[in-house]
Order: structure tokens, then C-alpha cells, then sequence
């Protein structure tokens, strides 16, 4: 055998495992991704595709996978970019999402004044997120949306998880006395 056959056949092996390794990294933090994006963008299809576009970044940076020591906590760290960077573009609205609503409306066998009722207070706590401190906003919905541990915040922030936690604490307090002022008001 040749050595470029050899240094060939090398290459080949190399890339065929990093692509494994891209392939492992999808199937095992695909749902985190996209619960991530989700909760930023707020929009299921703009959600798939920052999900989408993380793991092409991936796949364009496979070769730092083996340097990556925590590939989970990596991996949310470039889908909350993303879905940050995305909520910063100007929305596109499908004319079939409308079609889609309604179709998903009469397959979950709720009556509709339930749905909407749901829906019109996922609407409110959303907005009432959205008027939280940014440092504030970023830990709850990491936290509660997300479902992120504080360690694996912290290291998306930059911070330490006794902020995190604080964070997610005075958050919840802000958001708690604002409801009950808007109960109140009722």
C-alpha cells in the first residue's frame, strides 16, 4: 500500500468520526437545543431552525468536539447564541401558520375558551419576563423554560451559580408581586 493511500485512508477515518461524533452530539442534545431556542424565540418553527443552524455550526467546527469538555453545557451555549442572535432579526411570518394553529387546536381534544384561556396566560407571563432586567430574564428562562441546571447557566453566563440562583430567585419574587398586583387589580 502507497502512503498516500494510507494518509488518505487516515483522513477518511478521522472525518467519518468526527461526523459520528456530530451525529452523537444531535441525538443526544437535540431536545435541549431545541427547548433553548424555544424559549428565547418563542416560536416553534424559528425554533427548529436555530436548532438546525446550531448543529451546522457544529458540523462546520467539528474538529473542536475532542477539545470540548462538557459537550451539553457547549452545545447550549451556541443554541442560546443563536436564538438570540435570530430574536434580533426582524420576524418572518408563514401564511400557513394560521393553518397550523388551528389544525393543532382541534387535535388536542381541549375546548378552545381552555386553550385560549392557557394561551392568553403563557402570553402574560411571557410578557411580564420580557420586562425583567435582562440578567434577570436570561436566568429565569434558562432556568424554568429551559430547564437548565444553575452550574450549566452559570457557564452559558459567564457567572457563578450563587448569582445564577440568586437571579432566578429575584426573578421569580418580581414576577410573583407583579402577578398578584395584576390579580389584584382585576
Amino acid at each position: 500500500m502507497a502512503a498516500g493511500d494510507v494518509i488518505a485512508g487516515n483522513a477518511i477515518a478521522v472525518a467519518r468520526t468526527s461526523e459520528d461524533d456530530v451525529e452523537c452530539a444531535v441525538r443526544d442534545h437535540a431536545r435541549l437545543v431545541y427547548r433553548i431556542a424555544f424559549s428565547v424565540l418563542r416560536n416553534h418553527h424559528d425554533a427548529e431552525d436555530a436548532a438546525q443552524e446550531v448543529f451546522v455550526r457544529v458540523l462546520r467546527h467539528r474538529r473542536k468536539l475532542a477539545k470540548v469538555e462538557d459537550l451539553r453545557a457547549w452545545l447550549a451555549k451556541i443554541a442560546w447564541r443563536v436564538a438570540v442572535e435570530r430574536r434580533k432579526r426582524v420576524p418572518e411570518v408563514a401564511l400557513d401558520e394560521l393553518g397550523d394553529e388551528l389544525a393543532a387546536i382541534r387535535s388536542r381534544g381541549k375546548a378552545a375558551d381552555e386553550m385560549l384561556l392557557a394561551d392568553e396566560r403563557a402570553v402574560v407571563v411571557a410578557k411580564l419576563i420580557a420586562t425583567l432586567p435582562a440578567e434577570l430574564r436570561d436566568a429565569i428562562t434558562l432556568s424554568t423554560v429551559s430547564q437548565m441546571k444553575p452550574a450549566e447557566i452559570a457557564k452559558m453566563l459567564g457567572t457563578n451559580e450563587a448569582a445564577v440562583r440568586s437571579r432566578t430567585f429575584r426573578a421569580r419574587q418580581i414576577l410573583r408581586d407583579k402577578l398578584a398586583a395584576m390579580m389584584g387589580s382585576l
